[in-house]
């Protein structure tokens, strides 16, 4: 599922992107799991034409430490290359996050604290971002195999480095989902970045598609 090849039009100061990940969770201990993904990101619309052109690939890993029912932390390690499908810098990535979530009724309500920092060939980058998801099932009071359940996360991210302004980005995304067995789920979703806002802000949409199989 990489490299399915999807068709969209958009809007001439719109970049259009299809995502994909893949992603191994295994849970060692009650407290602590390993996540680890496999993704691709492609060009849709470039603002100018419909191509669909390969941009980057990306390894990642997430280490989460649960604290209580509610609470966790998790370490993160990831490699984004890009020098081999365009002319930009690879990217290695170090990110520190903490999580709290909540359950009201059916809804569940979650917060993502992050902290990241980017290092690129000739700059590094520091990432602040705060995630507030809900997601909830579609049929009955809980997810069962085989129903489905709808998320919808907005995040807010600030970027800041020597060599450029602060920038301020937003990011807002509803995805349906389907829990296929237990250990199974697949989701569709689109989201909505805008970039730079505080400076001039750059709108890009994303159709992604994600599958995590737990072992």
């Amino acid at each position: 599922m990489l490299f399915v090849s999807l068709n969209s039009y958009g809007q001439n100061t719109t970049e259009v992107f299809h995502e994909n990940v893949f992603a191994l969770r295994h849970s060692f201990t009650k407290s602590y799991n390993a996540n680890f993904e496999l993704s691709s990101r492609a060009f849709m619309y470039t603002g100018e034409d419909v191509v669909y052109r390969l941009r980057q690939l990306q390894l990642s890993h997430f280490s989460t430490f649960k604290i209580d029912l509610k609470q966790s932390f998790a370490l993160g390690l990831m490699y984004r290359n890009r020098d081999a499908f365009e002319s930009s810098s690879n990217e290695i990535r170090l990110t520190q996050q903490y999580n709290y979530k909540t359950i009201s009724r059916t809804l569940r309500l979650g917060h993502r604290l992050r902290s990241e920092q980017r290092f690129y060939d000739d700059f590094t980058t520091f990432r602040f971002r705060y995630r507030f998801a809900i997601d909830m099932p579609l049929q009955g009071l809980k997810l069962d195999v085989g129903e489905t359940y709808l998320v919808v996360t907005n995040e807010g991210l600030l970027t800041i480095a020597n060599v450029m302004k602060p920038e301020v980005g937003y990011r807002i995304s509803p995805s349906l989902g389907i829990l296929v067995t237990q250990d199974l789920n697949i989701e569709f979703g689109v989201e909505l970045r805008l970039s730079e806002i505080n400076i001039k802000t750059e709108e890009s949409v994303f159709f992604n598609t994600s599958v995590e199989l737990n072992l």
